[in-house]
């Protein structure tokens, strides 16, 4: 009878309960408390306020669940960044790592894409920015104005996105949300120390051999889809007043590819290219991508959409690397 879970319902009662309360201790709070002894990666910045708040808008409009925090040790991860370390999360409490990548994973989206002006119109519309993509658009983030009042941050919205003769502006709202965003930065680890060299890149080794020709052209398609046609498009052709044309640009096009390649290496910021302006910032791949990755992908631009200029050498990325 004591014995017995069919007609001692204490003895069951009881069973489930400190059962259920023991497997808690062991598989939920334990591995919790040891995680929060954790030390934050080197380089790991605390979220700001404003930044805290913007993570409070990305869990109230639902970003976690199309979207990801965590990359995987595998090579399909590599465009998103460096595989995740415990240490990425010490001040993100609870984590947001997401189940599913139905929009691509943002644990490093703040080195990937800094410009603010395109997370604003990613949110406002994101077909704006990328014309096939699936995600919905936050409009009730922005005020429409009929025109624009001190004080207010307008988004260039391109005329066919917008109400005729309106202006968007951004709320705080967004604008939180856009810190945040920036604010997803993974710290620089040495990968070759932590026995990881292989899963992802991590500056030029020294001793880079340049891939075949076939291999160059398959590599440099690659990089630039996976780094540059979130701003500058498949075509080529950029988006106004976001990322300029490649099409038949002097920079590309040039006999001389130093500036080109130095572009890629150290990035680019408020520039004005053909009499159109460009107030955002271009990421700097020097510390993202090898010399050969950089040489393929330069390349891929100098030899696409129509543009035939003289090919680059691993050996002239190092050389402007160098300098």
């Amino acid at each position: 009878m004591k014995l017995d879970f069919h007609r001692n319902h204490f003895l069951l009662y009881n069973t489930a309960f400190w059962g259920f309360l023991v497997l808690s201790l062991i598989i939920a709070v334990g591995p919790a408390f040891r995680a929060m002894q954790t030390p934050p990666t080197p380089g790991l910045v605390e979220l700001t306020p404003e930044e805290q708040r913007g993570r409070d808008v990305y869990v109230r409009e639902g970003c976690s669940y199309c979207h990801s925090q965590q990359v995987r040790p595998l090579e399909m991860d590599l465009p998103y960044g460096r595989p995740s370390a415990a240490g990425d999360f010490a001040y993100a409490t609870p984590q947001l790592l997401g189940t599913q990548r139905t929009g691509p994973d943002l644990a490093n989206i703040g080195n990937r894409q800094p410009d603010e002006t395109w997370h604003l119109l990613h949110f406002y519309n994101p077909r704006i920015v990328v014309p096939e993509s699936v995600m919905p658009a936050f409009p009730w983030l922005f005020h429409i104005k009929d025109r624009q009042e001190p004080g207010d941050i307008v988004v260039p919205v391109p005329e066919q996105y917008k109400p005729a003769g309106k202006v968007v502006v951004a709320t705080r709202d967004v604008l939180n949300l856009v810190a945040y965003m920036q604010a997803l930065r993974q710290p620089k680890l040495d990968l070759k120390a932590l026995g990881m060299a292989e899963a992802a890149p991590s500056g030029a080794p020294a001793a880079e051999a340049a891939p075949r020709a076939d291999e160059e052209a398959a590599l440099g398609a690659r990089v630039y889809a996976n780094n540059c046609a979130l701003c500058h498009q498949a075509n080529g052709q950029g988006l106004a007043g976001i990322a300029p044309s490649l099409v038949g640009d002097p920079v590309v096009t040039a006999a001389d590819p130093t500036e080109h390649i130095r572009i890629v290496l150290q990035g680019l910021a408020g520039r004005s290219i053909g009499g159109q302006e460009y107030p955002g910032r271009m990421p700097a791949f020097a510390e993202v991508l090898t010399d050969a990755e950089i040489a393929a992908v330069v390349n891929h631009e100098r030899s696409s959409w129509g543009n035939n200029a003289p090919k680059v050498t691993v050996e002239d990325v190092r050389r402007v690397r160098g300098q």
